[in-house]
């Protein structure tokens, strides 16, 4: 029996295994939304929550860069609209109020292979990362030596570690991706985990991710 985690469960699920994501509060109503992003300060991004919908922005499901509580609620009532429209509104648990994300967007995931077991990937992500397909993979565990290389493997890092670009600590992101291993080494219940896309400046932020979780081992 398998179990997928979307949305903000996702998101409370990493959270409470010490995972660094973005602020982030549920809500069902535009005033409360409003409230909410005052209190997580602008800008922020609304953004459905749905244990059914994964692709948000094929929906129309996500809206960013909302600089005041009047273009928060006006989002709000923009995504409840398309959803009435297209009749699938029931989908909705609720829509999420997040701290904008800053950085370059990386993905980081697992998911299992029939030869390897458990695998660890990580490269450029956002809504283009199927398109560039710059990705690393490595067998769980890893060490602090595989994280090192698999970083240094994308072709992003060269860019982003040119002299022209600020520099992003490479031990951070090390430390980030042993904490994945570690974590789903100790929890094989977990058959995969998507976390894209994650935020990576001076600090590492999961913004959104999907997690599929079964009652036995496979």
């Amino acid at each position: 029996m398998e179990k997928i985690l979307l949305g903000m469960e996702a998101l409370e699920f990493l959270k409470k295994e010490g995972f660094p994501i973005l602020e982030s509060r549920i809500t069902i109503s535009e005033e409360t939304a409003a409230a909410h992003a005052k209190v997580i300060g602008f800008p922020v991004t609304l953004k459905i929550s749905s244990k059914t919908i994964i692709h948000k922005t094929e929906f129309n499901g996500v809206k960013t860069l909302l600089l005041n509580e009047k273009e928060v609620k006006s989002a709000f009532n923009e995504i409840v609209h398309t959803f009435n429209i297209l009749g699938i509104v029931r989908d909705l648990d609720g829509i999420i109020v997040q701290k904008m994300g800053r950085g370059l967007e990386f993905i980081a995931g697992v998911y299992m292979d029939r030869q390897f077991g458990h695998v660890i990937m990580f490269g450029q992500g956002g809504i283009y990362v199927e398109a560039l397909k710059d990705v690393t993979f490595r067998p769980i565990p890893i060490t602090r030596k595989d994280a090192k290389a698999m970083i240094e493997e994308l072709n992003i890092w060269k860019i982003i570690t040119s002299p022209r670009q600020k520099k992003i600590n490479p031990a951070m992101i090390e430390d980030f991706l042993l904490k994945i291993s570690d974590f789903v080494e100790k929890n094989n219940m977990i058959e995969e985990m998507d976390l894209n896309p994650v935020f990576i400046s001076e600090e590492i932020n999961i913004c959104d991710a999907r997690i599929k979780i079964c009652s036995e081992n496979s």
